[in-house]
């Protein structure tokens, strides 16, 4: 069935701009939300595909490296998992295959005979440093258009966003 929409001539209600007005003003907070996913969503996709092109790997092999690299004594699976706010089981796969290219190991915990640390070899060390220059390079390009103080004036913002988020979740 299909609905016939007349057009009317009618006169705004007294009043009604400033509805309106306040109406968007009420999405505001919605409306950043979804603009920081679209950034974070473009940015990811644009660094997803130049790691693939420029170093035949992924994103999540470059985020386990990155903790690993900051993390030199190594890390126990449970502690990259919650670093990376992923399951253990994701990690596993990820470290059993970065194992066999040589670019992770695995050691025993001496004080946990259940447990491991896993850390970069020499060559996964040596390979990440390289993909640390290019992602920087590559972040620093996709914000390039903005100057150090309006990038500071962002930092400062996401950083007050990320504190209030985190404090609201404690106290929930």
């Amino acid at each position: 069935m299909t609905k016939i929409v007349r057009a009317t001539t009618k006169k705004p209600r007294p009043g009604a701009a400033a509805a309106v007005a306040a109406s968007k003003d009420e999405h505001t907070p919605l409306r950043m939300w979804v603009r920081l996913v679209a950034c974070y969503h473009l940015m990811e996709i644009r660094l997803r595909t130049e790691l693939r092109n420029g170093f035949d790997t992924t994103l999540p092999r470059f985020d386990l490296m990155s903790q690993l690299y900051r993390y030199p004594e190594g890390l126990k699976m449970k502690e990259l998992s919650r670093l990376l706010m992923v399951t253990c089981g994701n990690i596993t796969a990820l470290t059993d295959r970065l194992i066999e290219e040589d670019l992770v190991q695995r050691r025993d915990d001496p004080t946990d005979r259940r447990a491991y640390a896993i850390s970069l070899t020499p060559k996964g060390k040596k390979l990440f440093q390289k993909m640390a220059v290019q992602h920087e390079r590559w972040v620093s390009s996709l914000l390039g258009d903005f100057d150090p103080s309006e990038l500071q004036q962002l930092s400062g913002l996401l950083s007050q966003l990320k504190r209030d988020i985190t404090s609201r979740s404690k106290t929930s």
